[in-house]
């Protein structure tokens, strides 16, 4: 999956300055950081990309450190001034107890073995230090059409694994974690034109409709 990432890093950015784009980057941080109970200390965004997780805690006070396999990724993420590593999500290279927050948004959709990652998250985290995921949900409106759309052209989206909540909750669950819960954003289809109402939708239904939602998010704490 690096190599493909690799391809695309140059453009990766483009997406987010588009109206869905924007719509779409700002609800899923709403929820993200709504979910969140940490507010400073120690982060890994694990799964960086070209650091836009990365930056907003940066921004938010966090000590941050970014980690990716694609080095084309990271090299965009560094020209924003951000501190970020080639790593390996299976191996990370930290020692144990070493961070108050564990971010990862939309990595998880790439790893064939995620029991083996979320180990590794346990282990990096301090005691009541809390994990957050977000994710594709594959049974969404929106990732049919983006997963018939990579049928015919190579996108991310034909090389990842989708997850539901439950999915997720049990993961983390089965790890340790405690207090787990999850929500979910984007409830209609990337070709939805009235985005205001969209996201009128979102803030009322992240959490009662989150099976349906196109990005979900669990969180959890390590005892």
């Amino acid at each position: 999956m690096a190599e493909y990432f690799n391809k695309i890093a140059n453009r990766y950015d483009d997406w987010y300055r588009t109206r869905t784009g924007r719509y779409v980057d700002r609800t899923e941080k709403w929820l993200v950081f709504s979910m969140l109970h940490t507010k400073s200390g120690k982060a890994l965004d694990l799964g960086c990309g070209t650091g836009n997780y990365t930056l907003e805690l940066k921004k938010r006070g966090f000590d941050v450190i970014g980690l990716d396999a694609s080095e084309e990724m990271l090299k965009i993420a560094r020209s924003k001034g951000l501190n970020c590593i080639k790593g390996d999500a299976y191996s990370l290279p930290f020692p144990d107890e070493s961070f108050d927050l564990v971010l990862s948004v939309t990595m998880f959709e790439f790893i064939h073995e995620p029991e083996n990652v979320i180990a590794e998250i346990h282990r990096v985290l301090k005691p009541g230090g809390e994990v957050l995921i977000g994710t594709m949900n594959g049974r969404s409106s929106w990732f049919f059409f983006k997963r018939l759309k990579s049928l015919f052209v190579e996108t991310a989206y034909r090389y990842a694994r989708f997850y539901t909540p439950g999915e997720l909750e049990m993961l983390l669950k089965s790890a340790g974690f405690t207090e787990v819960e999850s929500a979910g954003v984007i409830f209609f289809p990337s070709f939805w034109p009235f985005l205001g109402f969209a996201e009128k939708v979102d803030r009322k239904c992240y959490k009662r409709c989150r099976d349906l939602a196109a990005f979900i998010a669990v969180r959890g704490v390590k005892d």
